[in-house]
């Protein structure tokens, strides 16, 4: 569960990257929306989302967007789940006393948050939700006036919801 839903102001934060980079909320939003994805390694669930998160993060590569993974794990573990699922995008890493998740009320992974520049939650959802993440894919594609592409290719098989 989480207590911030759509239409709420996300919290802050500020959190430092694989490579040792800080990265605040207020700086990724100076950019344009941030689609947020709350993970740890060993979620199975989160192992299933993920790939269709980069997806959608280069779909909108060289867009004001950014695609921001932040991790509940340490930061070789979280390297080794990027290479594994194939994550290119920004990861992030809650601290020890897991001050952003805190600050968002998580209790499930992933949760997922589409903030719009202005830092209201457009999008909170937890599990992986098909129709969410297609909602997210296609809001983001209409606002950067690119094809919105389904995010689910008719080959695969993608069930409606997966709870964290």
């Amino acid at each position: 569960m989480t207590n911030i839903e759509t239409g709420n102001v996300a919290p802050r934060f500020s959190l430092k990257a694989l490579d040792g980079t800080q990265h605040s909320l207020d700086s990724l939003l100076a950019r344009g929306p941030v689609l947020l994805a709350f993970f740890k390694i060993s979620c199975p669930v989160c192992q299933f989302t993920f790939p269709f998160l980069q997806r959608i993060s280069e779909r909108l590569a060289g867009k004001n967007v950014s695609v921001v993974g932040i991790s509940q794990d340490d930061a070789r573990s979280t390297k080794q789940f990027n290479q594994e699922y194939r994550v290119s995008f920004l990861t992030l890493l809650d601290d020890a006393a897991f001050t952003a998740s805190n600050a968002y009320g998580l209790t499930n992974v992933p949760t997922i948050f589409l903030i719009a520049s202005d830092g209201i939650v457009k999008v909170s959802c937890m599990g992986f939700d098909k129709a969410a993440l297609e909602k997210i894919a296609g809001e983001l594609a209409q606002r950067h006036n690119i094809s919105a592409d389904p995010l689910f290719l008719p080959d695969e098989i993608v069930p409606a919801y997966k709870p964290g």
